[in-house]
């Protein structure tokens, strides 16, 4: 049994109305967190930061561990921070070609399931991690 796996951080950054950033993809329709995979050796907030730069523009800090998820079918964990935006500006990249803030009410319909597990997760956990396996 292959027991390798992969470690990825996103990023829920709310804005001052409570909003949540998402990112539209380039390759893909669909809306998803910033974020994306830690490459060796890189720790896990330095990673947190380097992926919303790259994807969004902003420089980050983050609040608190929204939860860990275990992704089975991807052999994939993934530590989910709420954040704040500290600086920088949001700008497309190569991966995405809109970034908006959204309202939980509001979320697209063409959104990741379980991105928007994840975000429901940051708006009702009242201050505690949750971790879970997510199979959505």
């Amino acid at each position: 049994m292959d027991k390798n796996f992969s470690i990825g951080v996103s990023g829920i950054i709310f804005d001052k109305q409570n909003r949540v950033l998402l990112c539209h993809r380039r390759d893909r329709d669909f809306w998803n967190l910033p974020g994306g995979g830690l490459e060796k050796g890189e720790f896990l907030l330095n990673g947190l930061k380097r992926e919303i730069m790259e994807e969004t523009g902003l420089e980050i800090e983050a609040i608190k561990l929204v939860g860990v998820y275990d992704k089975p079918e991807e052999s994939d964990i993934v530590f989910v921070f709420a954040c704040q935006s500290t600086g920088g500006e949001i700008a497309t990249n190569a991966e995405a070609d809109k970034i908006e803030y959204f309202s939980l009410e509001d979320l697209p319909k063409n959104i990741i399931k379980k991105h928007t597990e994840r975000i429901k997760d940051a708006y009702r956990n009242n201050g505690f991690s949750v971790i879970k396996q997510q199979n959505v």
